[in-house]
């Protein structure tokens, strides 16, 4: 038996997807263990691109069952349009899929909540998906939201959905924002609803079932480390524990059944929306990662901020979760360039540091401490072993392991699955 957790190891879009796909044949179950449909994990196999908000990255193994844990929060309509969408690419998932009964779910007043909350905060603003996310885990938390269950009881849903499209109009009024019809937005979200009540279970007893069984299982986060909620870069994080602790809670499986976790980085950084940014690069070195990388969200489009390696983020995402192998993505992007850096520690107040500052206003004085070191002029994009890489290539991800204080066990030199091996 093995229980696996794959994490993002910088501020998401790592390309956590595309690894737990290619992983995915080992697995017989794949879980989502938190966030919404503000993810994007994008996998490509064979030259075709399927984008999952939602749905696991388990997708192309007709083996292995996708759960989403009780730690996610769940769009029926978001859901339904993802399953359309597989289909209409001759991927079918309902036989392979179970929804948590546990899981709190997002409707579209919650989604009206978190772009009136944004637009409230003006210059503030947090830089959300507007998604929904935010404001259906603090109906989590207030104890006022409605779960997977709620979808197998029509009857008690209706009457709890209404409540709270009423109460969220209030707020919404408060903020000058525009007012939901109840009855139009029920009638929009009763359909998928009713769809997906049959894959409501205790998923809690599914995986636990399954690790009794012997199998392989994989935990898959959304986001990454320095995005949660207790030791991200707070105010400018996601609403739920992304690292090793969210896939314990957001599962229910007892960390002693743990025995390997994987963080996934790029071969540089980079963030999407506000929040402070050690090594972005606000130059056309940074656009240049941007546009041969195509660093644009799967999710919003918008363009992701890049910069260099930061070791000491990644070194503490490390401590933090008890990562035991990194896996090191787009090393490609890198390509050509004359000399490639890493941040190795950071300036703060006049005084070196080696370690996250836990305040964001902190961390956005830091100046960082950069290492140099040669590029590659030879492509990585056709290696298909480590030892295929160019050597300034090889001496750049033995030092980030270095600097890491984890082994770099799997490297990634372009997007399709074929792209991919292990060190």
């Amino acid at each position: 038996m093995s229980v696996t957790v794959l994490i993002g190891a910088q501020w998401g879009d790592e390309g956590k997807g595309k690894i737990i796909d290619v992983l995915a044949p080992e697995a017989d179950v794949v879980a989502r263990y938190q966030g919404g449909n503000n993810a994007g994990h994008t996998v490509i196999v064979e030259g075709k691109k399927v984008v999952l908000h939602l749905i696991p990255s388990g997708v192309h193994s007709q083996k292995t069952l996708n759960v989403i844990g009780n730690g996610v929060v769940m769009n029926p309509v978001g859901l339904c349009t993802e399953i359309d969408k597989l289909a209409s690419q001759d991927i079918e998932i309902i036989s392979r899929l179970e929804i948590s009964s546990r899981c709190h779910l997002v409707f579209s007043y919650h989604q009206a909540l978190d772009a009136a909350f944004e637009a409230a905060r003006g210059a503030d603003a947090v830089g959300t998906t507007k998604k929904g996310i935010g404001p259906t885990y603090a109906d989590k938390v207030a104890r006022c939201g409605l779960r997977g269950a709620d979808l197998c009881h029509p009857a008690r849903l209706e009457a709890k959905f209404r409540t709270n499209c009423g109460k969220a109009n209030t707020v919404l009024a408060s903020l000058g924002a525009p007012l939901l019809d109840v009855d139009a937005e029920w009638g929009a979200t009763k359909t998928a609803c009713t769809r997906l009540a049959p894959l409501v279970t205790d998923t809690v007893l599914t995986l636990n079932r399954a690790i009794k069984a012997g199998k392989n299982i994989m935990l898959e986060g959304a986001q990454g480390v320095w995005l949660d909620i207790d030791y991200g870069t707070y105010p400018y994080v996601t609403s739920s524990n992304t690292g090793v602790g969210g896939a314990v809670t957001g599962t229910g499986i007892a960390p002693q059944h743990i025995k390997t976790v994987i963080g996934v980085a790029k071969a540089y950084t980079t963030r999407v929306g506000g929040g402070p940014f050690p090594t972005e690069l606000c130059c056309d070195m940074g656009e240049k990662i941007r546009k041969i990388g195509n660093e644009f969200g799967s999710t919003t489009g918008r363009p992701r901020r890049t910069g260099w390696f930061d070791a000491v983020a990644t070194s503490y995402a490390v401590m933090l979760n008890g990562i035991t192998e990194l896996v090191v993505t787009k090393m490609d992007v890198l390509d050509g360039l004359d000399e490639v850096k890493i941040c190795t520690a950071y300036e703060l107040d006049g005084n070196r540091v080696d370690y996250m500052p836990a305040d964001a206003e902190d961390l956005a004085r830091v100046k960082p401490v950069y290492e140099s070191m040669p590029g590659w002029k030879n492509p990585t994009k056709g290696a298909r072993s480590f030892g295929e890489l160019p050597l300034e290539a090889r001496n750049y991800l033995n030092r980030v392991a270095e600097l890491c204080g984890a082994p770099v066990k799997t490297v990634s030199v372009g997007p399709d699955r074929a792209e991919t091996f292990r060190v």
